[in-house]
């Protein structure tokens, strides 16, 4: 699936589209450059999933837990990851195989800790607006 995106105020469709192609994955890898709007796509998922907290990267944190409508949500970010141990040490298992929507950025340096059913969202720069979004499922 393809979405393009042109304004902030297109995130909010975006982030439907989104959910409704990934079924009942729990499991989101965001893919693009630094500066590509995943955590602001992300953000619009997390609204869409009603959590009111605030959603921001979690870049040094690594993971952040918001309050969905019924359940936790998590966001990661191993950007800054500099050793595989420290995924490890986290525990990342309990929170991708929990069952919980897990939102997860630079998944590449982790990649042979991702469970084998995910969504993968990546997204393109077009120009200074315009984004394009794949969604595919694995």
């Amino acid at each position: 699936m393809e979405i393009h995106t042109t304004t902030i105020a297109d995130l909010a469709g975006a982030a439907e589209k989104v959910l409704n192609a990934a079924g009942d994955n729990r499991i989101f890898l965001f893919y693009g450059e630094m500066g590509a709007g995943k955590t602001t796509l992300i953000k619009a998922i997390c609204a869409h999933l009603g959590v009111t907290d605030d959603v921001t990267s979690p870049t040094f944190s690594i993971v952040n837990e918001y309050e969905g409508k019924d359940e936790p949500v998590y966001h990661f970010d191993f950007y800054r990851l500099k050793q595989h141990s420290e995924a490890l040490d986290m525990g990342y298992e309990e929170y991708f195989y929990s069952g919980a929507y897990c939102f997860i950025e630079w998944p590449e340096k982790i990649a042979d800790l991702i469970p084998d059913t995910y969504t993968g969202v990546r997204i393109h720069i077009q120009d200074q607006h315009e984004r394009l979004i794949t969604v595919e499922n694995f």
